[in-house]
């Protein structure tokens, strides 16, 4: 029968599972612990793609202490080969008698491991924290049953919704704690994107400076429907380090210079053609960071699954470029709401998480 302590156990497996942030895509971030009575036996954590999971790597620093515990772990032990070999096997060899687990695996491949350990005589409990541990997951999760990324659209604001000046001159909005979080951001990403104006304005690096950086550095993408991409800015200038695409229309030829750098194209018809060939490219999920209209064109097709604001406590005022002043007039009454997920202080900056409607 679930307690409060189960909730609690649960809560540590999930912040063992947030220490494999960046590293372990297209896998999901995984994190379990052991207990016998009140006593904590071990932890583990899926720490990299292709190394031990969460529940081995418990089961391993617990030893013969394993025996007659109860694991919690944040998604369903598998029960098949792949890199390692199925977690449901070492938990039964562990003697381990209960399995408590937030949420079942969607991948039909790993799953059925609850229904294996049920046959070994294993008390199994499920659902415990299973909205947090599906939004730790959200993108694998979506991956499941989708086949575009999960998008998040991540944006800077002023107090009075803009993301410039009236000068539309560059510069940071948000201060330094913001600005990490958008690093860890992107390094929980496969792929970050901007549209061609930001690209050519900011000149941006679009790069996860994390300590430890991500296991593979994020797709960096740039929607330019007719290759206007500066062969002279940092994006084109590192291709060859960091894959670079730039997504064009079909009547698009990329230019020799961005081609000889390493710049890769993307032909696509519209949006959602763009979002189905990323997908198709492995890429689970992305972070689009602007311009405005990149992020109405998102917005207005339904693409986007998380929006994160940063506002920041300035008022840039007249003639200042509005977030969302490419979004088609709406009516209160029929305007599509948001769901707001959390909040969080960062600095002076304030970061919001929304989720859409259906996500």
């Amino acid at each position: 029968m679930v307690d409060s302590r189960d909730e609690a156990r649960m809560d540590e497996a999930l912040a063992l599972a947030r220490r494999g942030w960046g590293q372990t895509s297209p896998n999901p971030l995984v994190g379990a612990v052991l207990y016998r009575g009140d006593d904590k036996i071990s932890e583990g954590f899926h720490a990299r793609f292709g190394e031990a999971h969460a529940e081995a790597s418990a089961i391993a620093s617990a030893g013969g202490r394993a025996e007659g515990s109860t694991l919690y772990v944040t998604l369903e032990p598998c029960a098949h080969h792949g890199k390692t070999p199925p977690c449901v096997d070492a938990i039964i060899a562990a003697g381990i008698s209960r399995v408590v687990a937030a949420v079942r695996d969607p991948n039909p491949v790993a799953a059925g491991g609850l229904e294996k350990l049920r046959a070994a005589g294993v008390e199994v409990d499920l659902g415990v924290r299973e909205a947090d541990a599906r939004e730790l997951n959200s993108a694998f999760f979506h991956a499941a049953n989708s086949s575009r990324p999960w998008v998040t659209l991540k944006l800077a604001l002023s107090l009075d919704g803009a993301v410039t000046g009236a000068e539309r001159e560059s510069g940071w909005l948000t201060g330094e704690e913001s600005r990490r979080e958008v690093q860890r951001l992107r390094a929980g990403s496969d792929a970050i994107a901007v549209g061609v104006q930001t690209a050519i304005a900011d000149d941006p690096q679009l790069t996860a400076r994390t300590d430890p950086p991500p296991r593979v550095a994020p797709l960096r993408i740039v929607f330019d429907r007719n290759a206007r991409l500066s062969a002279q800015g940092q994006l084109a200038r590192t291709a060859r380090q960091i894959p670079t695409v730039v997504i064009t229309t079909p009547s698009t030829q990329l230019p020799a210079d961005l081609e000889n750098l390493g710049v890769q194209q993307i032909v696509a018809e519209d949006l959602d053609g763009a979002l189905h060939e990323l997908r198709s490219r492995g890429v689970i999920s992305l972070m689009v960071e602007g311009g405005a209209g990149l992020a109405a064109s998102f917005l207005a097709s339904g693409f986007v699954d998380r929006l994160v604001i940063f506002r920041a406590p300035v008022i840039l005022g007249g003639g200042s470029l509005g977030a969302f002043s490419a979004i088609a007039p709406q009516e209160v009454d029929r305007a599509p709401r948001f769901t707001l997920l959390r909040t969080q202080a960062l600095g002076d900056d304030v970061m919001s998480v929304y989720a859409t409607r259906g996500s």
